[in-house]
C-alpha cells in the first residue's frame, strides 16, 4: 500500500493547531482561576468566603472589615506604617488581634463589643511603641477576622501562620481569640501547634486547658461563680435556681452553670430549690419557647435568685419572659456571667426595662481603680477614665462594658512578654514569648487596667479581681463591689 504523505504547509498548520489547542487548554483555566481569585479578593490577606461572601483573613489596617471599625483601623494602620518606616532604627515583631469582626445574629459578641476590644488593643500598641511603656522591639498590630461565628477560622489561622515567616510581619503572638466555643478551641490548638504565643482577652470557659503557649487575662468561669456565690451569701441569699444553655458547643454556659451549682450549695443551708432548668440555643426554632415556659415554674419554686448561665443575647429574651411572669407580686433577682458585657447599649437598656434586678460578674470596669486603687494599675486605668486617651481618640463611644480594658490587657501581656524575651534571651519568637508568660510574677506583673496580672502554670491568671456589676435603669453597668480586693477570688465561706 503506498504511503500517504501530507504537504508540508498542511503539516505545519496541523502542528500549530495542536499547539494552540494545548496552550488554550492550559491558559483558559489559569485565566479563569485568576479572574475568580481576583473576584474573591477583598484586600491583601483578605478574601471572600461562604455563601454570604464574607471578607475574612488578616490585615494591617489596609482593609476595613466594617464601617464601625474604620476609625480604630485607621489609627492602627498609621502606627503600623510608622513602625515599618523606622525598622532600621527600631526592630519590630507582629502581634495579631483575632476574633469575629463581621457579625450576624449567630454571634454572641456585638459590634460595640469587638470595636471596644480593638480600641483597647490599639491603646496597648501605642503605649508599648511610643507611650508611657515604650519598649523595644516595637509592635506591628495585625487584625485577624475569623468571620461570623468563627465559620472561617481555618483560612484566617493559615494566613496567620504564613505571617510567622514573613520578613514584613514576623508574627510571634495572637491575642483576643474570641468567645469560648469549639471553633475557637480548634483555632487555638492549631496556632499553638505552630509555636505562637496566645493571650485570650475574654475567653472564660474553665475547660480550656493543656494548650501550650496559651494564657488568658480574664478570670475563669469557676472564679466568676465563686465571686457571684460569695456576694450572694454576703447578701443573705439562701436559695437559687440555675437556668442554663445546654447547647453542646457552648463551653461558656456549661462551665459557668456547673461551677455555680458546685460552689453555691453548702452545709450552711445555701441550696438550689429545683433541678437545673435548661434551654438549647442550638435549636433555633425552640429555645425562645423554652425560655418562655420557665417563669411559671420559677413562680412555683420561689428562689431568691436565678443564676443565668447563658449568653447575653439569650438573657434579654429570658428577662422579657420573666417580666411577664404570672406572679407579678414576687420580685426576682437574676445574676449572670460576663457575657452580658457583649450586649449593645440598646440591648442593655431593654434588659433594664424588664423590671427584674440584674447583676453580673464582669471582666473589668473603669471604676474598679477608684474602688481599689492599690490593686489596679493607676496609669493603665487612667487611659479609660473621663478625659483619658480613649475619650480623646474615640469620643462619644462609652466603654462601660469593660471590653476595651480586656483587649488592652491582652495585647499589653503579649507586649510585656516580647520585651522580656528580647531582654532576657535576645530572641523574640512565639516560643520565647510564651516562656516569658510564666516569669511574669512579682515585679514582672502586667500592669493591667483590670488589675495586676500574672499567670499560673495552667495559663489562668493568678488571683484575678472580679467586679460585681449592677444593670441600672438606664441600661448602664454600675460597679457594686470588687469581689477580690486583694486579687484573690473568694472561696466557700
Amino acid at each position: 500500500m503506498p504511503r500517504l504523505e501530507w504537504p508540508l504547509h498542511i503539516v505545519r498548520r496541523v502542528v500549530i493547531g495542536v499547539i494552540v489547542v494545548a496552550l488554550l487548554a492550559v491558559a483558559v483555566p489559569l485565566t479563569w482561576n485568576w479572574i475568580e481569585e481576583k473576584r474573591a479578593r477583598c484586600g491583601d490577606g483578605v478574601v471572600k468566603k461562604g455563601d454570604d461572601h464574607e471578607c475574612v483573613g488578616v490585615t494591617d489596617g489596609s482593609y476595613v472589615f466594617a464601617d464601625h471599625l474604620r476609625s480604630v483601623e485607621k489609627k492602627i494602620k498609621a502606627e503600623n506604617d510608622r513602625v515599618e518606616e523606622n525598622t532600621g532604627k527600631d526592630p519590630y515583631v507582629s502581634v495579631a488581634y483575632m476574633t469575629s469582626f463581621t457579625l450576624t445574629d449567630d454571634d454572641s459578641n456585638s459590634e460595640e463589643s469587638v470595636r471596644h476590644e480593638l480600641e483597647g488593643a490599639y491603646l496597648a500598641q501605642y503605649r508599648h511603641n511610643r507611650g508611657d511603656l515604650s519598649s523595644s522591639p516595637k509592635i506591628k498590630l495585625l487584625i485577624a477576622n475569623v468571620g461570623s461565628n468563627a465559620a472561617h477560622w481555618e483560612y484566617t489561622v493559615d494566613e496567620l501562620i504564613d505571617r510567622m515567616t514573613s520578613d514584613r510581619d514576623k508574627l510571634v503572638a495572637v491575642t483576643g481569640l474570641g468567645p469560648s466555643t469549639d471553633r475557637s478551641l480548634s483555632a487555638l490548638r492549631r496556632l499553638s501547634d505552630r509555636g505562637l504565643a496566645l493571650v485570650a482577652s475574654t475567653m472564660t470557659a474553665t475547660n480550656i486547658e493543656g494548650i501550650k503557649g496559651f494564657v488568658r487575662v480574664s478570670p475563669t468561669n469557676v472564679d466568676e461563680a465563686y465571686a457571684a456565690s460569695a456576694y450572694l451569701k454576703k447578701q443573705k441569699v439562701r436559695t437559687a435556681v440555675v437556668v442554663q444553655d445546654a447547647a453542646r458547643s457552648n463551653y461558656y454556659a456549661k462551665t459557668l452553670g456547673d461551677a455555680f451549682t458546685e460552689v453555691f450549695q453548702d452545709t450552711k443551708g445555701h441550696r438550689l430549690v429545683a433541678d437545673r432548668m435548661t434551654y438549647d440555643s442550638s435549636v433555633r426554632s425552640a429555645w425562645e419557647n423554652e425560655l418562655r415556659y420557665m417563669p411559671g415554674q420559677l413562680c412555683d419554686q420561689k428562689p431568691e435568685v436565678v443564676y443565668f448561665a447563658g449568653r447575653g443575647k439569650h438573657l434579654t429574651r429570658f428577662l422579657d419572659s420573666l417580666a411577664n411572669r404570672p406572679c407579678q407580686e414576687r420580685k426576682f433577682t437574676v445574676i449572670t456571667g460576663d457575657d452580658t458585657s457583649n450586649l449593645t447599649a440598646k440591648e442593655l437598656a431593654h434588659a433594664a426595662d424588664s423590671g427584674v434586678r440584674v447583676l453580673y460578674t464582669g471582666l473589668a470596669h473603669p471604676d474598679m481603680w477608684r474602688q481599689d486603687p492599690l490593686h489596679v494599675s493607676g496609669p493603665s486605668a487612667g487611659h479609660f477614665q473621663p478625659g483619658g486617651s480613649m475619650d480623646k481618640w474615640f469620643p462619644g463611644d462609652p466603654r462601660y462594658d469593660g471590653q476595651a480594658i480586656m483587649g488592652h490587657d491582652a495585647v499589653l501581656a503579649a507586649a510585656h512578654g516580647i520585651q522580656m524575651a528580647a531582654g532576657w534571651q535576645g530572641e523574640v519568637s512565639g516560643d520565647a514569648v510564651a516562656r516569658m508568660f510564666h516569669q511574669m510574677d512579682g515585679r514582672q506583673q502586667v500592669a493591667g487596667a483590670s488589675g495586676f496580672i500574672s499567670f499560673q502554670n495552667d495559663g489562668n491568671p493568678r488571683n484575678k479581681a472580679i467586679p460585681i456589676l449592677h444593670l441600672n435603669a438606664r441600661g448602664r453597668s454600675e460597679l457594686v463591689e470588687v469581689s477580690a480586693p486583694r486579687g484573690e477570688p473568694p472561696r466557700k465561706q
